[in-house]
């Protein structure tokens, strides 16, 4: 029975500083449950390497002599060896193509796949998760942003006093900061050119829940998308209150077929049937979270042509897209990959089509950051920990040996087996067509 487990170094990104267990979870796992844990030395994580060692942890220089070894991001294609389990966010359930070589690595190693995207409970709810970090950081970001690109425009509000997240010394100091700008709005009110001010949300799971979170910090008000449409028209809009709207997937897509009615099930079984209603929304809102699952099936909601068709018009109410969701050409067609946290952010040209880092430039602005909840790497960490800990004993000591059908793990981790020596899981054998 395996009673070693490593946890690698993330070199991905350059300011990934995320841990999947934290110090305190290490201590307990080695304490109460006998593990032995090394964990790969590391100039940039969020906890120390003198925090593991005071938790009984071994600091290496490599986690080689672990069998099961746990991570954040993709590891490199040549990190994989022969017969390991290896636990990550490896993104591969889509078949992206960028990954498809890694997988291929790891098949021929004949290595134990675990994904945290797909640890469910029996109602489909992910139970391992950053996402509602990546939309408390995609939020706060985007604010950041709209405070930067409104005073390009030539106004100053009181969004200029945000910062982006990771440059704060915790969740508790942005939200100190963002309460106080939203008490400024509240007594001050905003430029009336802006207003009214208008948040939209596409989704209502934890990445949007996150995202609305930190909104909620301000004087906002919810409205639904049918009132967003009659909002401009109303008299005696205050400049002191925002509003916000939650998009649900029929405010989204209809059937292509007019006589079908939007049937929930129905579309996310066949989403190719569907064709997008979003633009409607679009010129009404000033700031556009997308924090929403999506795939090539789906339509998409805003597509270049339409960005393109906005702007001929004049400069449009919408300023700033926080591409929380951050599939390259994906439901944000403009998103043309994810940003780096160091350089978040970039102007789309709609009549260049192409992007141009930073706040200047005609066009939308847009923040894409890949790897959102590393800008809140102590908070993020802590909480996936939480999660997961209930885990880790079970999965490092599992018999991988035996047949698939054999394998003893609790049932959200089995069912979240991509890779069972090296062979797709019968969950998985889709992926088959991709590579």
């Amino acid at each position: 029975m395996n009673k070693t487990i490593g946890i690698r170094l993330e070199d991905k990104y350059l300011m990934e500083r995320r841990v999947a267990i934290i110090p305190k979870h290490a201590k307990k796992l080695i304490e109460e449950q006998h593990l032995k844990i090394l964990v790969q030395k590391s100039p940039k994580r969020i906890f120390t390497h003198r925090e593991f060692e005071a938790a009984g942890a071994k600091v290496v220089d490599n986690v080689q002599e672990a069998p099961v070894i746990f991570g954040v991001k993709e590891m490199p294609i040549d990190f994989f060896e022969e017969g390991k389990t290896y636990i990550f966010f490896s993104h591969v359930i889509k078949g992206q193509p960028y990954n498809m070589p890694m997988l291929k690595k790891m098949m021929e190693k004949k290595v134990n796949l675990i994904e945290y995207e797909k640890v469910v409970d029996e109602m489909g709810r992910r139970l391992i998760f950053f996402g509602r970090f990546a939309g408390l950081a995609g939020m706060i970001n985007s604010l950041w942003s709209m405070g930067q690109r409104l005073k390009e425009y030539g106004y100053e509000t009181p969004f200029t006093k945000i910062k982006q997240s990771h440059k704060y010394d915790s969740l508790e100091d942005a939200i100190s900061v963002i309460s106080e700008v939203g008490q400024k709005i509240a007594e001050d009110g905003l430029p009336d050119e802006l207003t009214p001010l208008t948040i939209g949300f596409t989704g209502y799971g934890n990445v949007s829940n996150g995202a609305q979170e930190i909104a909620a910090l301000l004087p906002i008000k919810e409205i639904t998308p049918e009132d967003l449409l009659k909002l401009k028209s109303r008299k005696n809009l205050k400049n002191n209150v925002l509003y916000k709207v939650v998009f649900k997937e029929w405010d989204l897509s209809k059937p292509k077929d007019s006589s079908v009615e939007f049937d929930l099930q129905h579309y996310y079984s066949h989403p190719e049937l569907y064709e997008s209603i979003f633009e409607q929304y679009i010129p009404h809102l000033s700031i556009l979270m997308n924090c929403m699952y999506w795939n090539d099936n789906y339509p998409r909601i805003v597509t270049k042509d339409y960005l393109e068709q906005l702007y001929v018009a004049g400069t449009p109410k919408l300023t700033v897209i926080g591409d929380v969701t951050c599939d390259s050409d994906g439901s944000i067609e403009c998103t043309h990959k994810g940003t780096e946290i160091e350089d978040p952010i970039f102007v789309y040209n709609p009549f260049t089509k192409k992007p141009t880092m930073g706040f200047k430039g005609e066009g939308i602005l847009v923040m894409a950051v890949d790897i959102l909840p590393s800008e809140l790497p102590r908070e993020s960490s802590i909480a996936f920990s939480n999660a997961l800990f209930g885990y880790v004993k079970s999965i490092a000591e599992a018999d991988y040996s035996v047949s698939f059908e054999d394998l003893k793990l609790p049932n959200p981790i089995k069912k979240a087996m991509i890779l069972h020596n090296g062979e797709l899981t019968p969950d998985f054998k889709y992926i088959e067509k991709y590579l």
